[in-house]
């Protein structure tokens, strides 16, 4: 994880990409636990002799599953705020998958931070512009607004 930064750092960030995770790569492996997790075994997504036929020449990974990388891709990513107590993931504004992850292929997440919102409470609610690139090719798998909240302990008045 890159180094730390506290709340008085956060409002010169707003704009700022904040961090780039290393690339990760999809195996079908991968692909086979999520659908056993998510009781979702879709063809396409793992039965490679029946995916090979398809015009993406093998398997892909669920869009959940690509979507659901950004937890692990923002801890390498994105500064430690120091004096965190707590982390949540409160969702998402938007997202849109818009290519397919093909396994075998290496993606990694870019954040941009688009706003957010330090309360007196010491709840700071971040606004997040994710890209997940998909090596070697030029659309992004996805992209997403996603919104986390740190728990600090609040300031003394």
């Amino acid at each position: 994880m890159p180094g730390k930064v506290t709340v008085d750092d956060i409002p010169a960030s707003i704009g700022k990409e904040v961090g780039v995770s290393d690339w990760r790569t999809v195996t079908q492996e991968m692909i086979n636990q999520f659908a056993d997790a998510t009781d979702d075994h879709q063809w396409i997504h793992v039965d490679e002799k029946r995916a090979s036929e398809t015009p993406f020449g093998g398997t892909i990974a669920h869009g959940f599953l690509t979507l659901s990388l950004l937890s692990t891709l923002a801890y390498e990513a994105l500064p430690e705020l120091e004096g965190t107590t707590m982390g949540i993931n409160y969702g998402f504004d938007k997202v849109r998958l818009m290519s397919p992850v093909k396994t075998g292929a290496k993606v990694r997440a870019h954040f941009v931070l688009s706003d957010a919102e330090i309360r007196p409470s010491g709840r700071i609610v971040f606004h997040y512009a994710v890209t997940l690139e998909i090596e070697n090719v030029k659309k992004p798998a996805l992209t997403a607004d996603w919104i986390t909240i740190a728990m600090v302990p609040p300031k003394a008045s």
